[in-house]
């Protein structure tokens, strides 16, 4: 001992601190040995583990959040796809020789409402953009503030260390064995040992600093992904929204021009037949003698298919479809009707048996579909042109008011393929000027020749 004593008192400064080091934590380990039950730690915080649990608790309200949204989005990408398809449909039937105003009227209708809720679906993106972008602010705070506090404590806990073992205090040992009073030495090693937890408990501090900073470095990063996404889909669905508005107010547009051009005809054939019913009188005989015209060529015409099935001219079904007749507007459709020209039929004091078709005179008349020309010329009952169609033993097709002048250009016995030209559009008979009148006989019944057409 008295050789080593004069080296120790030689050793260099940094040699005798690690050896003050040794010296203590031996002592301390000792003490913590001795008196462990005197000295024992308070349990760490909850604090801490409820802050690791709200972090995660708003990890998972994210997800939540994030999820719910990608399905709001998988719903409203299908919806504007689907709207998409009706306003292509809507501008087809527009765009069609013969529009039926009434159901593109409805599939505007249809539309809106579609509108309405896409809109809607974007002011949701939106908003869950606005609130994502206010969450990810106040994540960014929270990390930007966890960060700060997890180095204040790092450097807290190195300055512990460093004035802990590396400032000259009296050993621990010398403490013990110089001390009068044993109450002194406890007090001393007391204050080593509640340094010691405090250093601890302040690591502890860290570690879960750190697992809290990594979870709300993580849901910083989930944020601003997801509002950079749904911000992005949100100008697109909007973009995409905002076209399919302009084309629907194209097509309202069109409607309307349409309506209104359907509407001057109607209120010309309006303006004819009050003409003709101001004589009562002669309106009634004139709708009779145009009823007894009609059954009168519906029974002959009843004979040629007759005839024509007997003698194998017609088939017996009709697998195809029907073509619109001629270019033009719809004046009338089919069915109950306000013109008191019409003549009652069930429960319709006023019944039209087809379609009314309103051109320019002389515009083309082609064959609905194929078959076997029955009439081509003036009715044998009334004044009227006409050209009539069997295109199998069940199914005929009529068409009314063609031209004597540029009169038809196909004859009775003649077959003709859909499309073909057969005459051309007049006033002949009763009307009350330039229209086609298409009609449709199936098993003898009048029907709607929209149920044959493609679309």
């Amino acid at each position: 001992m008295r050789r080593l004593l004069p080296d120790l008192l030689v050793r260099p400064a940094a040699l005798r601190r690690r050896h003050r080091f040794a010296e203590r934590f031996l002592l301390l380990v000792l003490a913590l040995s001795t008196f462990g039950g005197m000295f024992t730690s308070s349990p760490p915080s909850t604090a801490r583990a409820d802050e690791l649990d709200d972090a995660y608790e708003r990890q998972d309200e994210l997800e939540k959040l994030i999820e719910k949204q990608r399905a709001s989005i998988k719903n409203l990408a299908a919806s504007q796809t689907a709207l998409s398809g009706k306003i292509s449909d809507t501008k087809a039937n527009l765009a069609e020789i013969n529009a039926n105003l009434l159901a593109v009227k409805i599939q505007i209708v249809g539309m809106t409402v579609d509108v309405a809720r896409s809109q809607a679906a974007v002011d949701e993106l939106n908003a869950t953009a606005a609130t994502l972008d206010a969450e990810l602010t106040r994540i960014e705070a929270q990390e930007t503030q966890k960060a700060s506090e997890l180095e204040a404590r790092k450097a807290l806990l190195a300055q512990r260390i460093v004035e802990s073992y590396d400032t000259d205090r009296t050993p621990m040992l010398e403490t013990f064995l110089s001390g009068d009073d044993f109450t002194d030495v406890l007090t001393e090693v007391g204050y080593h040992m509640d340094f010691a937890e405090q250093d601890l408990e302040l690591a502890e501090q860290i570690q879960e600093d750190q697992k809290v900073l990594i979870v709300l470095h993580e849901n910083v990063v989930l944020a601003r992904a997801q509002t950079a996404e749904l911000h992005r889909l949100a100008a697109d669905s909007k973009k995409l929204l905002d076209e399919q508005m302009k084309e629907l107010n194209a097509a309202r547009k069109e409607l309307a021009r349409l309506e209104a051009e359907t509407e001057r005809l109607l209120q010309q054939q309006e303006a004819a037949y009050a003409e003709l019913l101001r004589d009562k009188a002669a309106a009634r005989a004139t709708l009779k003698n145009q009823v007894e015209a009609e059954k009168k060529l519906g029974s002959l015409i009843d004979k040629l298919v007759q005839q024509q099935v007997s003698a194998g001219g017609v088939p017996s079904s009709y697998n195809g479809t029907f073509q619109w007749p001629m270019k033009g507007w719809i004046s009338q459709e089919f069915g109950c009707t306000g013109f008191s020209w019409e003549p009652r039929v069930g429960d319709c004091a006023h019944f039209h048996r087809g379609i009314d078709i309103v051109n320019a005179k002389y515009t083309p008349i082609y064959a609905a579909g194929p078959g076997k020309v029955l009439i081509a010329g003036r009715s044998p009952y009334d004044s009227a042109w006409i050209v009539v169609i069997a295109h199998s033993s069940e199914l005929v097709s009529w068409y009314g008011h063609v031209d004597n002048v540029k009169r038809p250009v196909v004859e009775a016995g003649q077959y003709v393929k859909q499309g073909q030209l057969i005459a051309y559009e007049g006033t002949t008979g009763y009307s009350t000027g330039p229209h086609l009148h298409w009609a449709v006989q199936l098993d003898g019944a009048w029907v709607n020749p929209r149920l044959f057409l493609s679309r």
